[in-house]
């Protein structure tokens, strides 16, 4: 297929293929469901605290940015930002994890899996029209979704998967793109918040050397530590930081050839979207820290934890007895397996109408 190919026909307008995409994208009900989703803190513990929906603007205003510069599709990078975490279950990681842990535990060694549940999101959840499920995406945007940066060789994807999307090969330029964008987005905001809402302090993480060249160039700019404003010029600093790294390298690796937009890549290649080496490792070690003093605080795993458990109490409740789905989720029971119908509808949940449906069911809060 090409790739602004689209599986069922489509009435053509002014748009360009991969911004009618974006369009269908924004306007889809899961997208505004991101909005109560978790991204690292639970969205009712602070006002302003990243979710998922912001996380994937800002994830899409970097892949922009970065596709521009390396003269690639803007307009398809957006799309897949915008679209790659909507399959996230509520609870961020965790929830994911914990269902995934429970399908294969209890039905199927299948399990769940994020990536392929946002495929599922835009190819067969959202309806929107009459004569075919999901949103009618073009290929490259469905790819992007699918594959991200690498090969998708999964146990559960065989026969037409294989072929049309070529699992053995790394996607697009713009999907490796969009997962770079996704990495510096999650790490600067991650760091902005744990700040913010004092769960580490600059002090815990200044050894890396990332992290203490930026500081430096903040104050060097005149920003006092401790303020307000030094962790805001932090971030935009940090951010500008990775992104210039990323475009400078990937500009020496990008194949010379005119056919490289949308184009899969063989899986023999070096992934061409990568930072300079001295950022690469700064990188890896500035992720190291954070998930031992911030993903892993006392405050975090506590929320986290009792989002496992309301994950665990919904799945098993709604697996066994489909009617207390909706409608529209009990009738698919009739066609398709009860488990597989449960877990579409968790994962489409945001964290507070699951923990309001665990309370009805359950009659008591986590």
């Amino acid at each position: 297929m090409r790739c602004d190919e689209r599986f069922y026909p489509s009435v053509e307008d002014f748009r360009d293929s991969f911004f009618r995409d974006r369009d269908r994208i924004l306007h889809s009900s899961s997208f505004r469901r991101l909005e109560y989703k978790t991204q690292v803190f639970i969205n009712y513990v602070g006002d302003y605290f990243r979710t998922r929906l912001t996380h994937s603007l800002e994830v899409s205003q970097i892949a922009r940015t970065i596709s521009k510069q390396l003269g690639l599709n803007e307009a398809l990078a957006e799309a897949v930002a915008l679209a790659h975490d909507l399959g996230h279950t509520p609870f961020g990681h965790v929830g994911g994890d914990e269902l995934d842990r429970l399908i294969k535990e209890k039905y199927s060694p299948f399990g769940f899996e994020h990536n392929f549940q946002s495929f599922r999101v835009v190819t067969k959840l959202e309806k929107r029209y009459k004569d075919f499920e999901g949103l009618n995406l073009t290929f490259a945007t469905l790819e992007g979704i699918l594959k991200h940066s690498y090969p998708y060789k999964k146990p559960f994807l065989s026969g037409w998967y294989e072929e049309v999307f070529e699992l053995d090969k790394h996607p697009s330029l713009e999907a490796m793109v969009v997962d770079k964008a996704d990495e510096i987005a999650y790490i600067s905001a991650d760091i902005d918040d744990g700040i913010k809402y004092s769960l580490i302090s600059f002090d815990t993480i200044k050894k890396n050397e990332l992290v203490a060249e930026i500081m430096q160039k903040a104050k060097d700019e005149g920003y006092e530590e401790g303020s307000n404003l030094f962790r805001y010029r932090f971030t935009s600093l940090l951010i500008a930081k990775m992104v210039v790294s990323l475009i400078e390298e990937s500009k020496k690796r990008i194949p010379k050839s005119d056919r490289v937009l949308c184009k899969s890549l063989p899986a023999s290649l070096d992934i061409p979207i990568t930072y300079e080496k001295d950022m690469e490792r700064s990188i890896k070690e500035l992720k190291k820290i954070l998930f031992q003093k911030l993903y892993r605080h006392p405050q975090i795993l506590r929320k986290m934890h009792a989002g496992k458990e309301c994950i665990k109490g919904l799945f098993n409740a709604l697996s066994t007895e489909p009617r207390l789905m909706p409608d529209s989720f009990y009738e698919r029971c009739e066609k398709e397996k009860s488990y597989r119908v449960a877990a579409d509808f968790i994962a489409g949940m945001s964290d507070r109408y699951a923990m309001k449906l665990y309370r009805e069911l359950y009659g008591y809060e986590l």
